[in-house]
């Protein structure tokens, strides 16, 4: 029996989500009630508050949040709903439409409660603070109150938030959805049948470096054929953003983003720069390592994902994949566990990858007064496992600071991959601790510094290209070519002289959605797995307490910056020291596989 013949009888019958818990389907009673409902509170609500925050008292304005609490949360179950059912099949024209006109209604509806924030950001700070010490209920929003505010100088007029709020579905909207639809569309030749994105950059993984070749040059092919509407696509998007950053009167491109993950433009530009000092003895040297494992000189790009000599290329099951992730989340704590086997218990879960899935994998928190959910594109291999516990990470990470409540839920990017890493760190420690056999054992750790190159050298160069894209943006539209020649430069910078690119990597940057969809995301991966990393020392060597500290980490979801959540760990990332510890335990993988050698 051959390999794909096993592999597609193993991954039979993947279990897929059922988003009835949202809505029952596109054409429900319940949701078009919700519409009209929010449409009329929503009007409702205009006519008692606008232009009447500033007077009312700390009793008052509790109730007007909570209200407007209410509303949102109504709004966001739909947004929720409509996008999961979207990203199940962003090629269907129906359910395109669907997604298309239920934004265009909630940014109806939700023009009508733009001006509460707005007039709360115009509030005096000192009479806000005294509300706030005199009335528990407005109390409890402090945190919400405080992150919205973060906001007020860049606050622009009520007309002009107005305006941009009702353009945005057919602006950056309508240029995210033609991004997602196009890629999801394009089929790419490869091993005798037509192919998704998903489908071929997987095989960029596989034992037969001719796949692997045959699989990168058809990538590359066919984003080149379509580099034009890509490229159009990101100048776009760009310059947008350039517009709206220089009313809101941000000085650089990233600036926006920090705010909105409440951390300082100095902690990020330590975090990079930190990384990239570190590219010598990270990356670089590690590729060198592959190559000579490889037998090669220098590797070719399709190269760099191959699997080790001593790799396990078996395909793994789903009901193993699954009970690999969850045994590790229990030897942490059977707490953890047992919130993550809700996910599986009740198709929380969408597994397979389908012509015209959305390509990837992510967990979306929808709304507290339902649940998360979870996307993958299960094929059965090692890496497959690992996004499991890392997106199965983030679903229990939301169910628990899902108790904040919908506005204070929602945890900062820089906090929001910590319970992802940590969950892959879990999961890998314990497929480790089963391996005896020192090749596999070495293949395994291999495979994980390859994971963390992947979160921290990769994910800061793929933040080196978009700074460079969008500072460059500032002088004139870019053409493929020099958006190829940016990818060119931060990719050789980053992954070091061990690697060799052709003109068909040039395209590679078309297809990664981060860019169109959050501009700077990127940088919370390595945030994240940075942090992590120090997290995990501290475990290994941590009394019984260290359990419960995580734990309120998580429950704390929005209410805490990140200054706060990491002080009972001992843990600081404004000192230039925390993101060394980090690297310098990818380094220390690095030196166990040179001894080896």
């Amino acid at each position: 029996m051959g390999k794909e013949v096993v592999m597609e009888k193993t991954l039979d019958n993947l279990p897929e989500w059922d988003l009835s818990d949202l809505y029952p389907g596109m054409d429900s009673p319940e949701l078009d009630h919700d519409m009209v409902q929010s449409f009329e509170k929503a009007e409702e609500f205009s006519s008692r508050y606008q232009g009447k925050v500033a007077g009312l008292d700390a009793a008052a304005l509790a109730k007007a949040i909570r209200e407007y609490e209410n509303l949102d949360e109504t709004l966001s179950r739909v947004m929720s709903y409509a996008y999961l059912v979207y990203a199940g099949d962003v090629t269907d024209s129906e359910i395109g439409r669907f997604f298309q006109n239920c934004q265009e209604k909630v940014n109806d509806i939700s023009s009508h409660l733009l001006f509460f924030t707005l007039e709360i950001n115009r509030l005096d700070e000192a009479i806000l603070n005294s509300m706030l010490d005199e009335a528990a209920e407005l109390a409890h929003y402090r945190p919400w109150l405080r992150d919205v505010r973060a906001l007020r100088d860049h606050q622009l007029s009520d007309e002009l938030e107005k305006l941009l709020h009702e353009k945005s579905v057919s602006g950056k909207a309508a240029w995210i959805r033609l991004f997602d639809e196009t890629l999801a569309s394009l089929r790419f030749p490869c091993q005798g049948r037509e192919m998704t994105a998903t489908e071929a950059l997987n095989l960029m993984h596989d034992q037969d470096a001719t796949v692997r070749k045959e699989a990168a040059q058809t990538v590359g092919k066919v984003l080149g054929a379509n580099i034009r509407i890509f490229t159009h696509i990101t100048n776009t998007l760009a310059k947008d953003k350039s517009v709206e950053d220089s009313w809101r009167g941000f000085d650089r491109p990233v600036s926006a983003r920090n705010l909105s993950n409440y951390v300082e433009d100095e902690v990020v530009d330590a975090l990079v720069s930190a990384v990239k000092d570190a590219y010598p003895r990270l990356s670089h040297r590690y590729y060198r390592l592959k190559a000579k494992w490889l037998g090669q000189e220098r590797l070719d790009y399709w190269d760099r994902l191959a699997p080790l000599p001593d790799e396990d290329d078996g395909v793994i099951s789903w009901d193993q994949a699954q009970e690999t992730v969850l045994s590790a989340y229990g030897r942490f704590s059977p707490d953890l566990a047992a919130i993550g086997q809700k996910f599986f218990d009740n198709a929380w879960i969408d597994v397979p990858a389908r012509p015209g899935k959305a390509s990837g994998a992510f967990a979306h928190p929808t709304v507290p007064s339902a649940h998360p959910y979870l996307l993958l594109n299960y094929q059965g291999k090692t890496r497959d496992v690992m996004t499991l516990a890392h997106e199965l990470g983030h679903g229990v990470h939301q169910v628990l600071a899902g108790d904040q409540g919908h506005l204070m839920s929602d945890t900062p990017l820089t906090l929001a991959e910590t319970a992802s890493v940590f969950g892959e760190m879990l999961t890998f420690k314990g497929m480790l601790s089963q391996e005896d056999d020192p090749k596999k054992r070495r293949a395994m750790l291999a495979a994980k510094v390859e994971d963390m190159l992947n979160t921290v050298v990769r994910q800061v160069a793929f933040f080196d290209f978009e700074r460079q894209v969008h500072d460059a943006r500032l002088q004139g539209e870019l053409t493929a070519d020099q958006l190829g020649d940016i990818w060119m430069k931060v990719s050789e910078e980053s992954l070091g002289d061990a690697l060799c690119f052709d003109e068909g990597y040039r395209t590679f940057w078309s297809y990664i959605p981060h860019f169109i969809h959050s501009p700077f995301y990127v940088y919370a991966y390595a945030f994240g797995d940075c942090l992590v990393n120090s997290l995990y020392a501290l475990y290994e060597n941590a009394d019984e307490g260290f359990v419960e500290k995580y734990f309120d980490m998580l429950r704390a979801g929005g209410t805490l910056r990140h200054k706060e959540l990491l002080a009972p760990f001992g843990l600081d990332a404004s000192d230039p020291a925390f993101w060394s510890k980090g690297l310098d335990v990818i380094a220390g993988f690095i030196d166990e596989l040179e001894k080896e050698a």
